[in-house]
């Protein structure tokens, strides 16, 4: 598979048409725009009405360099555009999986490499599923092409390593538990028809083909392009101050600094922030936001990305 790429500088930016040659990379928090739903806070920042649902849709293995500014991802370059993105935004290690318990539990656990679940390969201490849950709120996590729920076999296009919640003993030692919230992703949609049956809190993880892992950028935007336009217009998005995040896990060999697009009514318009951020600080935000503790120390000293929310 062939990588076109293009620098991430004001001048070499082809599908981003942002205006001038900063965009907006700081100052103070607007206002949220109007029709967001002025629900009192229950953690995040004073003053601003809390932020009710947060969907991440994790893609593969592409620095930002092949993504920001291709002409072959006309659809993120477009989201990027329009709302907010960070172009300082790096992976914490390789392989995959690391980078995946990093943003879902504050830590790679020591794993390096990409293991099924089970034995050693497992984030025994907290992570983000126990603390959504003693916040109050939901979660799922949907998994495009598993067969069935909290499944930990690999098919042609389901990779497990791609799932991190199967990762952790406090999800998975409830079958039934498990079941109800690591589920397949065609169930996404159905989720989606309303405010009370989307979870608070959504990780998405398209198969091996639509995440850009196995075929090419074009293929994976046109998945988001396909995908992405119902949660922007679903009632959570519509109605209330929802955030999405478009990121991917890794980088290559030579480049770990990935893409990172807000998108929704949360997300800052035209805005752009230089500030060096990694998974850790995507989790620091999700915390910060709805007023979680720190799950360890990695995430607990990460800069939380509120320069890209409104």
């Amino acid at each position: 598979m062939k990588w076109r790429t293009a620098g991430v500088g004001c001048g070499l930016l082809i599908a981003l048409a942002v205006t001038g040659c900063t965009g907006n990379q700081g100052g103070p928090v607007t206002p949220p725009r109007p029709g967001a739903s002025p629900l009192e806070q229950t953690g995040g920042r004073p003053g601003q009405a809390k932020l009710e649902h947060i969907v991440i849709i994790v893609d593969e293995n592409k620095p930002a360099t092949s993504i920001i500014g291709n002409p072959d991802a006309p659809y993120l370059n477009s989201l990027a555009q329009t709302y907010a993105w960070a172009d300082h935004y790096s992976a914490v290690t390789h392989p995959s999986l690391p980078n995946y318990l990093a943003l879902t539990s504050g830590t790679t656990a020591g794993i390096r490499s990409d293991c099924a679940p089970g034995g050693s390969c497992l984030v025994t201490g907290p992570n983000l599923a126990q603390a959504i849950d003693r916040s109050g709120r939901t979660w799922k996590m949907y998994a495009e092409s598993m067969t069935a729920p909290c499944t930990a076999a690999n098919t042609n296009t389901y990779a497990v390593k791609h799932n991190p919640f199967l990762y952790f003993p406090s999800v998975t030692t409830d079958r039934a538990y498990c079941s109800s919230h690591d589920v397949p992703y065609d169930r996404f949609v159905a989720d989606l028809a309303g405010t009370k049956t989307l979870p608070d809190f959504a990780f998405i993880s398209p198969n091996l083909c639509n995440d850009m892992h196995d075929c090419s950028i074009q293929a994976g935007d046109r998945w988001l392009q396909a995908n992405i336009p119902r949660i922007l217009s679903s009632p959570a998005f519509t109605s209330q101050r929802s955030l999405l995040v478009v990121t991917f896990d890794e980088g290559d060999a030579a480049d770990n600094t990935i893409a990172c697009v807000f998108a929704g009514p949360a997300a800052r318009s035209h805005a752009r922030s230089s500030t060096p951020f990694t998974h850790y600080s995507l989790l620091r935000t999700i915390e910060s936001e709805w007023g979680i503790a720190p799950l360890t120390a990695e995430d607990a000293a990460a800069t939380p990305m509120t320069a890209l929310l409104n």
